[in-house]
C-alpha cells in the first residue's frame, strides 16, 4: 500500500516510519492516523520487521493534532475528534504490544500528540535542538495519544502535571534530565545514532523484546502475584523458543548469539 502522509519501508529488519507532512509540521490529521493504523498492522504481522525507527520529515518531529482539520469539522467537531483520536489510539495499542521495539528519533519540536508519541516509543533519542511541550491545555484540550498512561511512570506525577497544566517547554537537555528521552546527540548525528540503535535491536531476540513490552504494560494494573505469574508464563515460553535456546547456548559457550526473532 502506498501512503501520502507517512513514509514506510523495511530495510535490514528495521521498519523506517516517517511522519511525512513537513509543510504542516507533521500534524496528525485523519488520513495520517488512518495510514498509521495500516502501518501498525504491517509492523505487527510482518516477521521481517524486528525494530521500528520513528521520526518526522523536515524540521519538526510532530506538532500534535491538526487543529485546522478539527476546526474545519465545525458542528461535527466532537465526532471528528473522536474518529481521529480513536484511530490513533487503535494504532498505538497495536504498536505498544507488538514484538518489535520502537526507537523515536526526535528532530525539532515534539508537541501535543507528538510528545505523546515520544512517550509511547520504547526508546527515544533527541537532537540537541529538539523541544518538547504538551500544549493541549493551551488549546483548551486534554492529552491523548497514551501520554497519560506512559508519562507519569517516566517522570513522576509532579513533573507530569507541570507539563500538562502549564505547557512548559523543555529543551532536549531538560528532556534528558527529566527522563523523557534516553540520549541527546548533535543534530547531524541524530538519524545515524537512532538508526544504529534500531539496527542493533533488529538483530536481537524480537519475541523477548515483545515480552518485555507486554510485561511492563501489564505491571500497571496487576498485583504482585498476578505479575509474577505472568513473568513465569513469558520466561517459560521464551525458554522453549529458538531464540531462548540460542541465547542460553551462546551464554554457556561464551559466544555471540545469532538471534532470528523466533
Amino acid at each position: 500500500m502506498g501512503y501520502e502522509k507517512i513514509s514506510f519501508e523495511v530495510r535490514d529488519g528495521v521498519g523506517h516510519l516517517t511522519l511525512n507532512r513537513p509543510d504542516a509540521a507533521n500534524a496528525l490529521d485523519l488520513q495520517l492516523v488512518q495510514e498509521l493504523l495500516d502501518v501498525a498492522h504491517r509492523c505487527d504481522e510482518d516477521a521481517e520487521v524486528r525494530a521500528v525507527l520513528l521520526t518526522g520529515a523536515g524540521r519538526m518531529f510532530c506538532a500534535g493534532g491538526d487543529l485546522k482539520s478539527f476546526a474545519a469539522a465545525e458542528e461535527g467537531i466532537p465526532a471528528f475528534v473522536k474518529q481521529v483520536a480513536g484511530t490513533l489510539h487503535e494504532s498505538l495499542s497495536i504498536l505498544a504490544r507488538m514484538d518489535a521495539p520502537i526507537v523515536a528519533a526526535v528532530n525539532g519540536m515534539a508537541a501535543g500528540a507528538g510528545l505523546s508519541l515520544v512517550c509511547h516509543a520504547d526508546l527515544a533519542i533527541a537532537a540537541e535542538s529538539a523541544k518538547f511541550a504538551m500544549a493541549y491545555t493551551a488549546a483548551g484540550l486534554t492529552p491523548d495519544g497514551s501520554s497519560t498512561w506512559f508519562m507519569e511512570g517516566m517522570i513522576g506525577r509532579r513533573r507530569t502535571l507541570e507539563l500538562m497544566l502549564t505547557n512548559r517547554r523543555l529543551s532536549a537537555a531538560e528532556a534528558l534530565e527529566w527522563n523523557l528521552v534516553n540520549r541527546v546527540v548533535p543534530d547531524a548525528d541524530l538519524m545515524s545514532e537512532a538508526g544504529a540503535l534500531a539496527g542493533r535491536l533488529a538483530t536481537g531476540p524480537t519475541r523477548a523484546y515483545g515480552g518485555v513490552k507486554k510485561l511492563l504494560i501489564a505491571s500497571g494494573t496487576n498485583d504482585l502475584e498476578t505479575q509474577m505469574d505472568l513473568e513465569t508464563k513469558f520466561i517459560v515460553d521464551m525458554a522453549g523458543s529458538p531464540d531462548g535456546a540460542e541465547g542460553i547456548d551462546a551464554f554457556l559457550n561464551r559466544r555471540t548469539p545469532a538471534f532470528t526473532g523466533k
